[in-house]
């Protein structure tokens, strides 16, 4: 219960700082209008089966030709970078539900790279901490050897530092994919700001 109410602290903090500037104040980064800019394809990515919040089999991307998916790499006892990656993703959640065409057309995958202590369960209560909406799936694998082909498929690497896998050291990688498993974009720490995320999903979804 600490460890969860610690998470939720860090992620809440992160939501302020990865919020979008209010009317009146000043932007750090201005992103682009989106369809103003064309985002290529850059990666592609297979489907892989992986376990949601309820245990159950379920495909990572299960996109329809017209939808994109944002996919996040994260784990719960993260206090670095996972929590901006969360809060981040909580921002454009919040932003889905609130605009009905986008938010049909838009699937949030949060992925846990900790299977042995992100359970199924585990995963439900950071959802439902999160608030997300049920577009926002939360999923782990039965194990990490079900886990490393996702890992390489994405190309995101990860070390484990310490026998009991608590500690994982990682670089933060959010993934914009398309309906045919193209890559389009891929976020990190220092290139990770809501606006352009929102302005890019719009872009891909536009034919851009």
């Amino acid at each position: 219960m600490r460890l969860r109410r610690r998470a939720l602290a860090a992620i809440a903090l992160a939501s302020a700082l990865a919020a979008p500037a209010r009317a009146g104040e000043a932007r750090l980064f201005a992103a682009p209008p989106p369809g103003s800019y064309a985002l290529p394809p850059i990666d592609h990515v297979g489907e892989h089966v992986l376990l949601d919040a309820a245990g159950r089999p379920a495909p990572l991307l299960g996109l329809a030709p017209d939808q994109v998916a944002l996919v996040a790499f994260v784990y719960r006892a993260c206090s670095d970078a996972c929590p901006l990656a969360l809060a981040t993703l909580r921002g454009i959640d919040r932003r889905l539900g609130a605009d009905t065409a986008m938010g049909s057309r838009v699937r949030l995958v949060t992925v846990s790279f900790d299977p042995v202590h992100d359970t199924p369960e585990r995963m439900g209560e950071l959802a439902r901490g999160l608030g997300a909406r049920e577009a926002w799936r939360f999923l782990t694998a039965p194990d990490a050897a079900a886990l490393a082909p996702v890992l390489a498929d994405f190309h995101q690497d990860v070390l484990r530092v310490d026998a009991g896998g608590t500690a994982i050291q990682h670089v933060l990688k959010i993934f914009l994919i398309d309906g045919q498993g193209d890559v389009r974009n891929v976020y990190s720490t220092g290139f990770l700001d809501e606006e352009l995320v929102w302005n890019d999903i719009a872009t891909v979804l536009g034919g851009g």
